[in-house]
């Protein structure tokens, strides 16, 4: 990987393949170098935690369904900013949504919209052009092509 990434986007299944691609493809238009990893925090914690600790991202984006604890799971390990992607597996999403929105005091995550990783992906963007002005200027750019 030439550039480390600034994002790294993770989900707990391949299943959620799609949503996660939707993240990507728009961290992929702005230009923020990113990584994927498929880490179940249920399956496989230790390994979660291994990558965490060790990932150089600014930001994370975890996409979640069903019991969705990754993104809270992320933002115990971490004090980085952590995006959580609800995915609409079971209820209409409605129950990944409440999981990852009702995190307690002191662990904080983000939370965009049901199956909106594009959402994920630009507010990772808008994080990252805080103190990075080549981000800024995508984003002002994509921003500018809607109108």
């Amino acid at each position: 990987m030439p550039d480390a990434p600034s994002v790294a986007v993770l989900a707990g299944s391949k299943s959620d393949q799609p949503v996660v691609d939707e993240a990507t493809k728009v961290l992929s238009e702005l230009g923020v170098p990113h990584d994927v990893q498929f880490i179940s925090a249920h399956r496989n914690p230790a390994k979660l935690r291994g990558y965490v600790e060790k990932c150089p991202a600014k930001v994370f984006i975890a996409v979640a369904g069903l019991s969705a604890h990754l993104p809270g799971v992320i933002a115990s390990m971490t004090t980085r900013p952590v995006i959580g992607v609800p995915v609409a597996v079971k209820l209409s999403g409605l129950d990944s949504l409440l999981s990852i929105v009702q995190m307690p005091p002191g662990v904080p995550v983000a939370c965009v919209g049901v199956d909106n990783a594009r959402n994920a992906g630009i507010l990772a963007a808008e994080i990252l052009a805080l103190s990075d002005g080549s981000v800024a200027a995508s984003l002002q750019k994509m921003r500018d092509a809607w109108q």
